[in-house]
């Protein structure tokens, strides 16, 4: 064969054939690669102990017998992350039914006769990497998106796939919905604390920046859907409503983590995904926490118990796991985007009103879905960019550590005195309260200083303001001109947990109650604050700053 670089066409000779080494089909490397990269990354999580040989940076051991001092919780949201993190798991570390779909990545035999897998195959159960039976757990989010399905026996199916009668090793599933949030029903199962009677009524007024607690009045929703539908719909911006749901979202899978003792709580988030978040996160306010999400993160919940939040697939682009789903035949459920807009009332899938907040979903947007469509061009053009995003976020820390117990709505770490420093960056009116007391000097047009107009409800201990970190109090506070229209209930429900956590003085009678805008008297509809945004024509801005216009004469 020559190695000369003529014409084929004239040169028979110079036809240089590929050589047979390269013949291997690509699934024959890819599937140990992104195996390997998936236990690199959970496998130092897995064992707690710190300062033995041979642990990593992270304090867990890559090499030795592998034991988790809890049981394994999987969060799956339908999407494709999570149904690859679900199957790199079976396979990697449970026993894999032979009538599952798919192809294991490599063969088990070489993992050696210690691997958990092949200890599994023996024994009939996890190998006893992870304590009791493992779980996945789905949250339902159809109630609040309008025209969604319901995909909760899909992912059940899915599930369920990987059981194996044989042996008797199954995977359990724990179907959750996102109203659960406001049900005390569920947050009784979780083994959570009773409910302060002074507190199942409390709610949170959203127009005053301290958002005082106050009793709802006469329209308290009935049912959890209804309460997470005011909740959802009193929030003021589209992107307020996404990160509600993914707050929510993510707490609800903490407690029910919680209530089945597990040391580890695995979330599909993929590279792409991590992101995503990541900036979107830092847009919204949320960079103190941003640190602990990029790598692992350490949930402290009820007597110390310490759960460990991993996202396995941060290594493993989304195009992998999209050639990893495809190649092993998984069924994914899918997922819906987060609404940008809730209705105040539950709505039927066939009403008109669901019809119209199809359409009004479309036309709003949020910093999340700007943030997602941005990352999905930048992966479909320069991938090489998404990976250097969350490999240079995750490189960064924070100047001090958070306050205890973190944020009561997000359970995310908080950074100490939020309000103050939200309060020296912020352009604020000369009656507002912390300015009067601030006693700064006053310009000369004011003649009188002016009143701080404090209240009983707005008063900081009788607030939640001081317990949330700064990213959810922008959710419940932030004002856009591209806002969405708020609901007509003054006072916004709260999560059963935040309810749980709020002090004994909550029973107290001096916690005020609301006033319904639509039911009170007269004076108080008249006293009602309304705000309107409306275009001016030119000639109306023209009058509105004509008296602080140069005339054209001076110009000469």
């Amino acid at each position: 064969m020559s190695t000369s670089c003529g014409n084929p066409e004239t040169e028979q000779d110079a036809l240089m054939t590929r050589r047979t080494k390269f013949d291997k089909t690509k699934t024959s490397c890819f599937f140990p690669l992104i195996s390997t990269r998936f236990r690199k990354t959970l496998g130092p999580t897995i064992n707690n102990k710190r300062g033995n040989k041979g642990a990593n940076a992270r304090g867990g051991r890559i090499k030795g017998l592998m034991q988790a001092p809890g049981s394994l919780v999987i969060g799956h949201s339908g999407g494709l992350g999570s149904t690859v993190l679900l199957d790199l798991v079976a396979k990697s570390y449970f026993y894999r039914s032979s009538t599952s779909s798919g192809q294991l990545p490599e063969d088990s035999l070489s993992l050696g006769s210690e691997h958990p897998r092949n200890r599994a195959r023996g024994e009939g159960d996890s190998g006893d990497v992870w304590k009791g039976t493992p779980a996945v757990c789905y949250v339902e989010v159809a109630s609040v998106i309008p025209g969604a399905k319901e995909r909760t026996e899909e992912v059940r199916a899915a599930v369920k796939a990987y059981s194996d009668p044989t042996t008797g090793f199954e995977i359990d599933f724990i179907p959750l919905r996102l109203e659960d949030a406001f049900d005390e029903g569920w947050w009784k199962t979780v083994g959570g604390t009773d409910l302060k009677q002074g507190a199942r009524d409390l709610g949170i007024d959203i127009n005053d920046e301290a958002l005082p607690t106050l009793r709802q009045g006469s329209n308290i929703p009935t049912t959890p859907l209804q309460s997470l539908h005011t909740y959802l719909s009193s929030l003021p911006t589209p992107t307020a409503i996404h990160s509600a749901i993914s707050s929510l979202i993510r707490v609800l899978l903490l407690f029910t983590a919680a209530s089945r003792d597990a040391s580890h709580l695995l979330l599909g988030t993929s590279l792409t995904s991590l992101s995503m978040n990541m900036i979107s996160g830092i847009a919204q306010g949320a960079g103190f926490a941003m640190v602990s999400e990029g790598l692992e993160e350490a949930w402290i919940g009820k007597n110390d118990q310490n759960i460990s939040i991993v996202r396995p697939l941060r290594d493993i682009g989304i195009k992998e796991s999209a050639f990893w789903a495809w190649w092993s035949n998984l069924p994914v459920p899918g997922r819906d985007r987060y609404p940008s807009s809730v209705s105040s009332v539950p709505l039927g899938s066939e009403t008109a009103a669901s019809r119209v907040a199809v359409k009004q979903n479309q036309k709003l947007t949020s910093i999340d879905v700007l943030t997602q469509d941005f990352i999905m061009g930048l992966e479909k053009d320069f991938p090489s960019t998404v990976s250097t995003i969350a490999r240079t976020l995750a490189k960064v820390t924070t100047k001090e550590k958070g306050v205890s117990g973190g944020c009561v709505v997000c359970q995310k770490p908080a950074q100490p005195d939020v309000q103050a420093w939200k309060a020296s960056i912020s352009i604020r009116s000369y009656h507002d309260e912390a300015f009067v007391k601030s006693k700064h000097p006053l310009p000369p047009h004011f003649t009188s200083p002016p009143d701080a107009g404090v209240s009983a409800a707005s008063s900081p201990t009788n607030g939640l303001a001081p317990r949330l970190c700064y990213s959810c109090h922008t959710t419940f506070t932030s004002r856009s001109s591209r806002g969405i229209a708020s609901a007509n209930e003054v006072v916004v429900p709260l999560p059963v947990w935040v309810k749980a956590s709020l002090p004994s003085s909550s029973e107290d009678t001096t916690v005020p109650e609301s006033k319904d805008l639509q039911t009170g008297s007269n004076e108080d509809v008249a006293q009602a604050e309304v705000w309107e945004t409306k275009k001016l024509s030119r000639g109306s801005i023209k009058d509105k700053i004509g008296a602080f216009l140069l005339d054209d004469a001076g110009d000469e």
